[in-house]
């Protein structure tokens, strides 16, 4: 779906004129106009003031553009359910509510992470652990959180 079809269908399944959704993101009746019929888009504050108000990721407003990991953990955010949120219940699209929550980190270190990864992450094939962990490593080492610290 294009961006412009995404916002009509958002402002319409929560019931909104133009007029309405106007004034909760601050902008004109006209602007709302424009974006439905693809003559223009959001700029970045007002993509966040409608991911707000309609409680969805920027990146689902965008049609979901791009894949997003947690770059925490690894895992895929397939749909707004997994994604964090920070403590004034804005999305933050960089990790999953598991890692991320109400702004803090669920994990202190990586070896906390790691140490919960391999406890519980299915090892079918009976690989030794401590292959497992240099595996883990390698995968975390390679994401946003691991390597700004």
């Amino acid at each position: 779906m294009e961006i412009r079809e995404i916002l009509r269908s958002l402002r319409e399944k929560h019931a909104l004129t133009q007029e309405q959704l106007a004034d909760r993101v601050l902008v004109t009746r006209q602007a709302v106009s424009r974006w439905e019929t693809g003559e223009t888009q959001p700029n970045t504050d007002t993509l966040k003031l409608l991911s707000r108000e309609y409680n969805v990721s920027i990146n689902t407003l965008l049609g979901s553009p791009r894949t997003l990991i947690c770059q925490c953990c690894g895992m895929p955010l397939t749909d707004d359910e997994m994604i964090s949120r920070e403590k004034d219940g804005s999305f933050n699209e960089d990790y999953c509510k598991w890692c991320y929550t109400d702004g803090a980190f669920t994990y202190e270190s990586k070896e906390s992470l790691l140490s919960f990864l391999l406890r519980n992450v299915p090892n079918p094939d009976g690989t030794l652990e401590e292959t497992r962990r240099e595996q883990f490593d390698r995968g975390l080492s390679q994401l946003k959180h691991w390597k700004e610290q």
